[in-house]
């Protein structure tokens, strides 16, 4: 009887998953509305309704660098109704600098990165500064001098930053602010002397030639500035660091729902339309497996505990 009652749960579960969706889908942008996140996941909602035949509503769960939303959709039914469109600030960094209730590599189920975005160094044009050699050069001879804007202590901003002086030997003073956007605008000012900013955000300033643009920090060159080197080709081989956003889901959720999320998914990032809405805001269109998600947040894990050890151990 009981392997009996657990092959008829095993075979409703399966059936449920098969039918999956057959009401409104709740996608959680932990962050406000307007910013990059926001505009991924209106993007990826609007698809995915179209896709799916459902209603997909965006829900904006702000708070704590997205750990908010991030948290609410771990402890979520595993019914495919609930989803994240996260980001590597609360999926790769948040549980690795603080505590989280959530593991990323435990919590949640991987579907796919939808959209990759690098980092874009940029200075203060009165700098004499006018490449990555420059600015390593200059740092190091002034150690502490050079200062750096961030969205706040612990976000990729500042972890980024963290990351160039470990592996450089190089030491500049972290000034926070609320946000990618006034870090930005820092620079432009001439209140702080650089930053590793969103291209998102540094793109109609390099336009403007408000500020001086060195290099981006991806793996490689960005489509949207195909001129500027990346960090590794420069200065600092190896150097990586990317923004994304990616689908995820709480881990009861049945794996036939999410090869069928994955799937669509796959054809989202094919889709010409949203190929062009996504480069709006400087943003690469990208699908990966969902292994290939799972073994990239545990990579990025691994990279940024090992960089925070090594930050713990010169403050002793």
């Amino acid at each position: 009887m009981a392997a009996l009652s657990v092959g008829m749960a095993l075979s409703v579960t399966a059936a449920s998953a098969q039918e999956w969706p057959t009401k409104t889908i709740k996608l959680v942008v932990p962050y406000a509305p307007g910013g990059y996140t926001d505009a991924v996941g209106r993007i990826t909602a609007q698809y995915l309704e179209k896709a799916l035949g459902q209603t997909v509503i965006v829900d904006n769960r702000a708070g704590g660098g997205g750990i908010v939303g991030a948290d609410l959709v771990s402890k979520s039914p595993g019914d495919g109704y609930t989803l994240c469109i996260c980001s590597v600030g609360a999926i790769s960094i948040a549980p690795v600098a603080q505590t989280t209730s959530y593991d990323p590599l435990v919590s949640f189920k991987t579907v796919s990165i939808v959209s990759t975005i690098p980092q874009t160094v940029i200075v203060n044009p009165k700098l004499p500064i006018n490449s990555m050699q420059d600015l390593v050069a200059y740092a190091k001879a002034n150690p502490g001098k050079l200062s750096y804007g961030s969205s706040g202590a612990g976000g990729l901003m500042y972890f980024s930053v963290a990351l160039f002086d470990a592996n450089n030997g190089t030491r500049m003073t972290h000034v926070p602010f609320k946000g990618g956007s006034p870090a930005t605008a820092a620079v432009v000012s001439g209140e702080v002397d650089l930053a590793f900013t969103n291209m998102t955000d540094a793109l109609p300033q390099m336009e403007a030639n408000t500020v001086r643009a060195l290099a981006v920090t991806s793996a490689k060159r960005s489509e949207f500035a195909p001129d500027l080197p990346t960090v590794a080709e420069t200065v600092t081989p190896g150097y990586s660091v990317e923004s994304w956003n990616g689908i995820m889901v709480p881990a009861s959720t049945p794996d036939a729902i999410v090869t069928k999320l994955s799937d669509v998914l796959k054809k989202m990032a094919a889709d010409p339309d949203v190929q062009k809405r996504m480069a709006v805001a400087g943003a690469s269109t990208v699908f990966t497996t969902p292994a290939e998600y799972k073994a990239q947040i545990a990579g990025e894990v691994e990279q940024w505990r090992k960089l925070l050890k090594e930050i713990n151990e010169k403050k002793t």
